[in-house]
């Protein structure tokens, strides 16, 4: 069981960059039609310096170009099959666009339990920043763990 020593604790950054073809195919698997996400020219004439990526991307990037996807799982020794995604939350402090390298710096920063024990929500948070040392965005997920039942 996860308890208060994992707040704090960090995992493996992850460097990623933002490509057309990937981003492309994000934005075809949801069905995203927006022109702006879309086409260079309709991006720059809305303010941004290449084509954006929509706000959940970043979570799909980090997860795809991780050597371990689920490295804050297997570090706490959490079985998968009794994870839940709980919650996601993207916080922009500046524009991701086409050709950025981002890097990823999750850590947790919440244990908590509930439901006397039943389950517990981990909170992490992932710092990110571009090829330029600048910090666009946050992004938290809450995974929530239900846990075995003694016997």
């Amino acid at each position: 069981m996860v308890d208060q020593s994992a707040v704090g604790r960090s995992f493996t950054p992850v460097t990623a960059r933002v490509e057309p073809g990937r981003l492309r195919f994000f934005l075809d698997t949801l069905g995203e039609e927006n022109p702006v996400y879309r086409d260079a020219d309709t991006a720059r004439k809305a303010g941004y310096a290449a084509t954006p990526v929509p706000p959940t991307y970043l979570f799909c990037l980090e997860m795809m170009d991780a050597t371990e996807p689920f490295e804050f799982l297997t570090a706490l020794d959490i079985d998968l099959a009794r994870v839940l995604h709980g919650e996601q939350r993207f916080d922009y402090h500046a524009p991701v666009v086409v050709g950025d390298t981002l890097t990823f710096r999750p850590k947790v920063t919440s244990v908590t339990e509930k439901k006397g024990g039943a389950m517990t929500l981990i909170v992490v948070e992932t710092g990110v920043t571009n090829q330029n040392g600048v910090h666009v965005a946050d992004v938290s997920r809450t995974v929530v763990v239900r846990n075995a039942r003694p016997s």
